[in-house]
């Protein structure tokens, strides 16, 4: 029977707390005992002594700690990250309030507003540095790579939904996971668009369908589906179907929504992940004591197993089909070119639970990345009829009013290139993300004249890749614009050229996205053929969930706003995008 989060803790806590304090009451018991001046020493005063006789220990190691780490600083001619002032577990509280009903990263860009783009938060005994220097960004994803790592912290609270995956691994199982899907993102596979037309095709079926009605369509629904059964024929060799289960109605019509759609497999596997994700970046406001939050229930746990039975299937006939190889009943000679990502990595291990890691950490990477990212380009194209009008006459003249988009077609489409970017830059899908310090270890300065920074061991460090590329000094003033030109005109060479780290949508150095072409390919794909067919979006005001009031009372792109942008592992639009289209006929276009 497996111990729920809040009694491990405990029992750990005994180990590290506790335990210590038994020995010291043992042993004042035992002074009492042997000494006749502490005779009349008060029971409860040992027991009181023994108790606090812990953080009396702790409180000045912390302390002792930070002292030195200025000491080793200053002898590094670096420095120590500002503190915030204000965390608390009330703060905490707060943070986690917001990937429900705030704005991502809001807490944290407030911080910096007042402390910079490098600041660390401390409580209790433990540190978190958080960054948005491109510097720092470019140091832990690559110049300095082996002093980072996923680190303890973050696998404890990523475990119960990514197990021992890729995105939740080092060491060897990290290399072990990374050689056997690599081999899978060449040229020559991601080009092979077939996949994406069947699925497009009954992607636009639904849409037309359901404006014929009157109603609105939601992309976000819309794409997540379109992006799930892609990633799942194109790594597994199965498409699980989800486009088969139809689409939503809005809340205000969703009686229509036939039982089927509620009983699809692949309609609790996307509740369960999504509510997998949001709990399981929840405990990351809680560091290490996220199991008082969970304390007599794994509120992932549950979720995964939704997602395994949805995944359990693909892998027994990948399982069924390499013991037929083995057995003399299949070609085991075969090309492994031709095999799926699934058969070849049950080429290289059968173990069931290293499988199921494996399905779930890229179906997280086929699936919500590429949806997060066409769900943001909808958003932007219902903002902004110019940039449709120019994105379709590009469309129009590089692939025609109805063909399909081939490799080189994309690669001449230079203006839809920079109109994704865009859309990565201001609503990048993985928002921040997190490493570790191996050792104690030193950032370097963020720009000529600054000092490096110094982070101790095992201190996490948080990088905001949103805020980052949001900056008006390393993007220019008008940053906050949605401008696709800036990947084409004077801007790119002023500002990204001389800094490419200030652009990191896919990561950088050893753990860069290996899809990042396979993203680019499937959205590239989906938009051509939407922009072919339909026109004029716009939101729905009655369907989408609107921000609240007071945002518009705020500064940046939060005042602008027009739906209500959440971010769990990805970005996602609460409540579904709910997009008003017209049908477009050939004639037209």
């Amino acid at each position: 029977m497996e111990l729920p989060p809040g009694i491990v803790y405990f029992i750990n806590a005994f180990t590290a707390y506790f335990f210590p304090s038994v020995l010291v009451y043992i042993f004042l018991t035992l002074v009492a005992g042997h000494q006749s001046y502490f005779n009349d020493v008060p029971r409860w005063l040992i027991i009181s002594a023994a108790i606090v006789s812990q953080p009396l220990r702790v409180a000045p190691s912390f302390v002792y700690t930070k002292l030195r780490s200025g000491r080793v600083a200053k002898a590094l001619g670096a420095v120590i990250p500002p503190v915030v002032e204000e965390w608390s577990i009330f703060t905490v509280s707060k943070l986690a309030a917001t990937l429900r009903d705030g704005y991502p990263g809001d807490v944290l860009h407030k911080f910096t507003l007042k402390y910079g783009n490098t600041y660390q938060l401390e409580m209790l005994n433990q540190i978190i540095v958080v960054t948005l220097e491109p510097e720092h960004i470019k140091a832990i994803l690559s110049t300095q790579f082996e002093s980072f790592e996923k680190g303890l912290v973050f696998y404890g609270q990523m475990g119960s939904l990514l197990g021992k995956g890729v995105f939740n691994s080092d060491g060897e199982m990290w290399k072990f996971h990374r050689a056997m899907t690599r081999p899978f993102f060449t040229r020559e596979r991601i080009s092979d668009f077939e996949i994406y037309h069947r699925n497009c095709d009954i992607s636009l079926s639904h849409a037309k369908h359901r404006i014929a009605e009157g109603h609105p369509v939601d992309f976000q629904d819309l794409v997540s589906r379109f992006t799930l059964d892609s990633a799942t024929e194109f790594l597994f060799g199965n498409n699980v179907g989800s486009l088969l289960a139809g689409i939503p109605y809005a809340h205000s019509h969703a009686g229509k929504n036939p039982s089927s759609f509620y009983a699809h497999p692949s309609t609790a596997f996307v509740k369960a992940f999504t509510e997998g994700q949001l709990n399981s970046v929840c405990r990351m406001n809680y560091g290490n004591e996220w199991p008082l939050w969970e304390f007599w229930k794994d509120e992932v746990k549950p979720q995964r197993r939704i997602i395994d039975a949805f995944a359990e299937p693909l892998l027994r006939k990948a399982l069924e089909m390499r013991e037929k190889e083995t057995s003399g009943g299949g070609d085991e000679s075969k090309d492994e070119e031709d095999v799926t990502l699934l058969a070849h990595l049950v080429r290289h291990t059968q173990d069931p639970n290293i499988l199921k890691d494996e399905l779930v950490n890229l179906l997280v990477a086929g699936r919500d990345t590429t949806g997060s990212l066409l769900t943001s380009s909808f958003y932007m194209l219902t903002q902004h009829p110019d940039i449709e009008k120019r994105l379709r006459e590009e469309v129009i003249d590089e692939v025609g009013p109805s063909s399909s988009p081939t490799y080189e077609n994309m690669r001449e489409m230079k203006y839809l290139r920079a109109f994704l970017n865009e859309v990565l830059r201001l609503y990048p899908p993985v928002p921040a993300d997190t490493r570790s310090t191996k050792n104690a270890t030193t950032l370097p300065p963020a720009s000529p004249g600054q000092k490096a920074v110094y982070v101790p061991a095992n201190v996490p460090v948080v990088y905001s890749i949103m805020h980052m590329q949001r900056r008006t000094d390393l993007w220019g003033p008008d940053a906050l614009q949605f401008d696709p030109d800036r990947f084409i005109d004077e801007r790119l060479h002023k500002y990204l050229v001389p800094n490419p780290f200030i652009f990191c949508p896919f990561n950088a150095g050893p753990r860069i996205c290996l899809g990042q072409q396979f993203a680019y390919h499937e959205a590239t794909y989906f938009l051509v053929r939407f922009l072919q067919q339909f026109a004029n979006f716009s939101l729905d005001d009655a369907a989408n969930v609107k921000p609240p009031a007071d945002w518009a009372n705020e500064e940046g792109l939060k005042a602008m706003e027009k739906i209500h942008p959440l971010a769990h592992l990805t970005m996602y639009v609460k409540g579904g995008l709910w997009v008003r289209m017209e049908e477009l006929k050939l004639s037209d276009a």
